[in-house]
């Protein structure tokens, strides 16, 4: 049982996307110290790994984005990557976040937008990745449409997001660190009552790994994969835009 005593809006719809809002704009100032703190310094390997995926390579002077941008970790990652000539838009509509990573590459540009109604046209960017953010979207049928609508035909949409790991014993470990000790830890240093309650209660609401995939596949993504990371604790979801 998780320790706030506080409904969280978890199902989507206006109140979950005005909670995440408010909940990203408290937390912002210590956000990026305790994600590495929270996964012991893994978060940075597992965004590297989705990097990897993403196929950049075969247009590297492309434009690419990043959703749920956040402070802009995913986007510096492949901002900074040697060989990389293009460009990468940071998207998130939580300024305060946006404000903090604007100076982690100069090849990455924060646009403070909302994933579910994002202001590009169509078929505009050569490649897409969502760290962490696809659990907070409103409405996550929605959100994989809008990221479906402005990639390009063929180009890569990937998504690093937690899960929960199958087996055990990481399952059980899991769940003792992700529900009792992680709520603590959040809690005394972010000073926000219930952001690190909603973290594991967002992640055991989300669609396990088949389930999002085939979400994918009907939002117009085809040889949609997935792979899991650390014993299941978090998985990359691969997906090509259909059509061309």
């Amino acid at each position: 049982m998780l320790a706030t005593d506080r409904k969280l809006p978890l199902s989507g719809g206006q109140e979950k996307r005005s909670y995440v809002r408010a909940m990203f704009t408290a937390i912002a100032p210590r956000y990026d110290f305790l994600n590495h703190l929270l996964s012991l310094n893994i978060d940075r390997r597992w965004r590297r790994q989705a990097v990897n995926r993403l196929g950049w390579e075969s247009s590297p002077e492309g434009t690419y984005l990043d959703l749920c941008a956040g402070t802009l970790d995913l986007a510096a990652e492949l901002g900074q990557r040697a060989g990389f000539r293009g460009r990468v838009l940071g998207a998130d509509f939580v300024l305060p976040m946006l404000a903090l990573g604007r100076e982690k590459s100069p090849r990455v540009q924060p646009v403070n937008a909302d994933a579910l109604e994002l202001p590009f046209p169509d078929a505009t960017f050569d490649g897409a990745t969502v760290g962490f953010g696809v659990r907070n979207f409103a409405e996550l049928d929605l959100g994989l449409a809008e990221a479906a609508r402005v990639l390009k035909p063929g180009a890569r949409l990937v998504i690093l997001e937690f899960t929960t790991p199958p087996r055990q014993p990481m399952r059980g470990l899991y769940f003792f660190y992700f529900r009792r000790l992680l709520p603590l830890v959040g809690r005394l240093v972010s000073k926000h009552r219930d952001a690190y309650d909603y973290l594991p209660a967002s992640v055991l609401a989300f669609p396990e790994p088949p389930a999002l995939a085939r979400l994918m596949e009907q939002s117009g993504f085809r040889g949609v994969e997935y792979t899991l990371l650390l014993g299941g604790i978090c998985a990359i979801h691969v997906g090509e835009r259909a059509g061309g």
